[in-house]
């Protein structure tokens, strides 16, 4: 947990001050940013294994 006026020292949930909206907001998108981009890297790979399965009959 962090203390008012402390530096953030890890991007990660419980170490974020969300109190605070710029890094709220800042930290948000870029996790919805990165979890879409994710989400889309996972789909990708997955359709390209069952393309190449699909391709091997």
């Amino acid at each position: 947990m962090m203390i008012h006026g402390e530096t953030v020292h890890s991007p990660l949930f419980q170490d974020l001050p969300w109190w605070m909206p710029d890094h709220f907001v800042f930290f948000g998108v870029l996790y919805v940013v990165l979890g879409v981009l994710g989400v889309a890297l996972a789909v990708t790979v997955l359709q390209s294994m069952r393309d190449a399965k699909n391709a091997e009959h």
